[in-house]
């Protein structure tokens, strides 16, 4: 008989890791506690609406993502608006990347950028060879606003590029958030020699199409035992195997959330979390975006994605003072920031208090291993190169699944 391996978690990573495992002939047992595949990354209905619990943008660079998507069936060349970075706000401020191998594409877009000053061009574009000549390494850690401060980053770029872009990517705002992690962003996108890495990608479809739908239809025809709405509550480990509420594994790969993991284990939690708002607005007829993402500066808002079907998700990261409005409140301050013409035809607001870990400096973070028998952690808090991202949850279930796949 197959050794039965269990995944616990349904997130991206487990996900990733129970396909990889399939995939290689395992016996899969794939434990959610929730309703359906996805974890933090997921479809839900709002008032009939078929939504995400979040926005979601991938990049160019997610390379085992759209992997893991092309080889549950999901084509992400259908299900993706793939277009060069553009990044625009309503102060004026654009930066649009031409469709140049790089990394002409960058310097030519940096060049070509509108509401920065020529003086600040050149200095950017020589700090940013820099970094590619030290391989984006820093000395030594610290918070995101002390590196640009020290990198002479203080004009138009930090306020219109680096400080929404770290927001947006670390969910955690440049005065706390690790340089070191966001210059690990910054080395696997606009620094990337493959052009292609520096791609939005924009979901046409909820993000249960991207994954979770496919890969649970994949694995169940891998014959793959996935139990939905089931929590695990209890696991035990030893020299010859382990236990999950009693019953027996050979190996298993925890791919839960931080929180989850702690507790299953018996630790306290090592993070603090930071949280996501995303507004939905069906706007008035008329209205429209002037770029598919906007930014948005001097207000509440940060982040505003058209939707392909007229609807807007605008996007609030990390701790501030958006959390201490109400529902009705944060609709009427992001309408009247965006100058709808009259109120939107209909809104949803969807909140998640623990949406990533908060990317701080010097951050602790587990690895792969945590010192018990068959038995390896997943999720996007142990791929220590990168902030709490979906690429990082893929890779991490990848490892964990070939780790124990080889041992």
């Amino acid at each position: 008989m197959k050794q039965r391996i269990a995944v616990i978690g349904g997130g991206w990573a487990g996900i990733a890791a129970a396909v990889e495992l399939a995939g290689a002939g395992r016996a899969v047992t794939l434990f959610e506690a929730g309703r359906q595949l996805g974890g933090r990354a997921r479809s839900i209905t709002l008032d009939g609406r078929r939504l995400d619990n979040g926005q979601h943008i991938l990049l160019g660079a997610y390379r085992e993502t759209l992997a893991l998507m092309h080889r549950v069936g999901a084509d992400p060349g259908d299900l993706l608006h793939r277009q060069p970075l553009h990044i625009e706000d309503n102060t004026g401020f654009r930066l649009a990347l031409p469709r140049l191998p790089a990394p002409f594409n960058l310097a030519i877009g940096l060049l070509a950028a509108r509401g920065v000053g020529w003086r600040e061009k050149i200095a950017t574009a020589l700090w940013m060879d820099g970094l590619k000549r030290r391989k984006f390494r820093l000395d030594a850690d610290c918070t995101v606003a002390e590196w640009l401060d020290a990198a002479g980053q203080t004009g138009a770029l930090r306020r219109n590029l680096w400080a929404p872009l770290c927001l947006a990517a670390l969910n955690t705002p440049i005065e706390q958030a690790s340089a070191q992690v966001f210059a690990n962003t910054l080395r696997d996108s606009l620094g990337s020699p493959h052009r292609a890495d520096t791609d939005l990608l924009l979901p046409r479809v909820d993000l249960g199409q991207l994954l979770p739908e496919p890969a649970r239809r994949w694995l169940t025809e891998q014959g793959s035992e996935l139990r939905i709405s089931q929590r695990v509550r209890q696991l035990e480990t030893d020299l010859y195997g382990l236990r999950i509420d009693g019953e027996p594994f050979a190996a298993a790969i925890l791919a839960t959330a931080p929180q989850h993991a702690a507790t299953l284990l018996g630790q306290p939690c090592p993070f603090a979390y930071e949280p996501i708002a995303t507004i939905y607005l069906v706007p008035p007829p008329g209205f429209t975006l002037p770029c598919r993402m906007l930014g948005q500066q001097g207000g509440l808002g940060q982040w505003v994605i058209s939707r392909d079907d007229r609807l807007i998700a605008c996007v609030l990261s990390g701790h501030g003072d958006w959390e201490a409005l109400d529902d009705n409140q944060l609709v009427a301050t992001l309408s009247s920031e965006l100058k709808l013409p009259a109120a939107p035809r209909w809104h949803g607001v969807v909140r998640e208090k623990r949406a990533t870990f908060s990317c701080q400096p010097n951050l602790a973070r587990p690895g792969l291993e945590i010192g018990l028998p068959h038995l390896w952690l997943a999720g996007d808090y142990t791929w220590a190169d990168y902030p709490g991202t979906l690429e990082g949850a893929v890779r991490s279930g990848l490892r964990a699944a070939r780790h124990c796949l080889t041992h």
